[in-house]
This record gives C-alpha cells, structure tokens and sequence, in this order.
C-alpha cells in the first residue's frame, strides 16, 4: 500500500519554527515532483512549496518565500518552516506527482498521491 505519511505540526508561537516531514512507503517518489500544500478552514487548498525530482528545482508561494525551505532525500520530503504567523496555521499536506519527472508541481489536480495532513497551529 502507497502511503505518503506527514509529522511534525503542532502548536507553536509567532515568530517559531516547525519542520514538518512527509515520508513514503509502498513505493519510491524518487523520480516524481512532490509539494507541501496547506488548507486553512473556509479556504481552498493552496501550494505552499514545490520540488522537482532531483530537489534542483523549487518553487515557494508567495506568502511563505524567505521563510520555508523544501528538500527532499531518501524518499522523504521536508518543509523547514521559520518565522511563523498566524496566517501559517493550516492542515498541511504532502503530495506527489507521478506523471512530471523534470520540474516541479504547483497544482493540486496534478498530484495523484496525498498524504492525510498534519495541523500546523502558529499562536499570535
């Protein structure tokens, strides 16, 4: 069974830092695109950041560019998260897409394996 598993939310104060990791099982993502996207309540699920295969290739939402960092090794992905703020506080999802082996993935509808989310809560 294919299984993208997120750890690493929880509650912590503006201006803190989480590192959120996603790890897979079941088969390797080695060659795919993988993204960290993140659903606030009300709000539709957005991109926070985005790896190409090689972990070359990145690409950050505005809103979190300067503060988050993505890498990936070992079939496991990250998201370094710095400099916090309330409106960091979401359900963060890793995802893979198995169809791009070159750049990176930015849209949802392109990723076909999620994972079920980790609650990342930022206190002001």
């Amino acid at each position: 069974q294919v299984q993208l598993v997120e750890s690493g939310g929880g509650l912590v104060q503006a201006g803190g830092s989480l590192r959120l990791s996603c790890a897979a099982s079941g088969r390797t993502f080695s060659s795919d695109a993988m993204g960290w996207f993140r659903q606030a309540p009300g709000k539709e699920r957005d991109v926070v950041a985005a790896i190409n295969w090689s972990g070359r290739n990145t690409y950050y939402a505005n809103s979190v560019k300067g503060r988050f960092t993505i890498s990936r090794a070992n079939n496991t992905m990250y998201l370094q998260m710095n400099s916090l703020k309330p409106e960091d506080t979401a359900v963060y999802f890793c995802a893979a897409d198995t169809d791009n082996h070159r750049g990176y993935s930015i849209y949802y509808y392109n990723m076909d394996y999620w994972g079920k989310g980790t609650l990342v809560t930022v206190s002001s």
